[in-house]
């Protein structure tokens, strides 16, 4: 038995395989660190939970920024990722075609995908200087808020966060992007 090969592929093969049809635009994929990653099917609770927290940041950011669903961010040349929400400075107006690649901040709504989330994901928002990424956690119940990316050679994309932060339903979080703004962690809580 040979040993298994890998193929690494950069954003320009990933959305050439997209637009000529070798990933069916309902195949749940993201390109992550070079590997293409199959998505799990989104639960109810996912899909509400994602609702749920572009409805708040959408009235916390206000005028200026758009609160992304479910699409693509260019990271880099090899990542794709599709976060369940993100923050991008600008309005639809002023936004060009290409694909957002700083936003201001990024959520994933976790049940099954927690520890891919946590790990992998989190290593690369913080290797992209993401420097707001949170993880509305459904096992706990909780919002996990990550802060302040610095290099570990330990960390799957070599980057994790310094600083994490869990905040139950009592509690409020702050956007760094929209300080003024107190976000109720229960308006995030399915």
């Amino acid at each position: 038995m040979s040993d298994a090969i890998t193929r690494r592929f950069t954003r320009v093969e990933y959305e050439y395989l997209v637009e000529e049809g070798v990933i069916a635009p309902d195949e749940r994929m993201e390109l992550i660190g070079g590997l293409l990653v199959a998505r799990d099917q989104q639960r109810d609770t996912h899909a509400f939970g994602a609702e749920m927290a572009a409805a708040a940041l959408q009235k916390a950011f206000g005028i200026g920024y758009r609160v992304r669903v479910q699409l693509p961010v260019a990271l880099d040349d090899e990542s794709e990722p599709e976060p369940d929400v993100s923050v991008v400075r600008g309005s639809l107006a002023q936004a060009d075609r290409t694909l957002p690649s700083r936003p201001d901040l990024i959520v994933e709504v976790a049940e099954s995908s927690l520890t891919f989330d946590r790990r992998e994901k989190a290593s690369l928002y913080a290797r992209a200087r993401v420097e707001d990424y949170w993880i509305v956690n459904l096992v706990s119940r909780v919002l996990e808020v990550h802060r302040e990316p610095i290099r570990d050679a330990r960390a799957p994309y070599g980057w994790r966060y310094a600083s994490v932060r869990t905040l139950t339903s009592v509690d409020v979080v702050l956007p760094l992007a929209a300080p003024l703004s107190r976000i109720a962690i229960a308006d995030l809580l399915p």
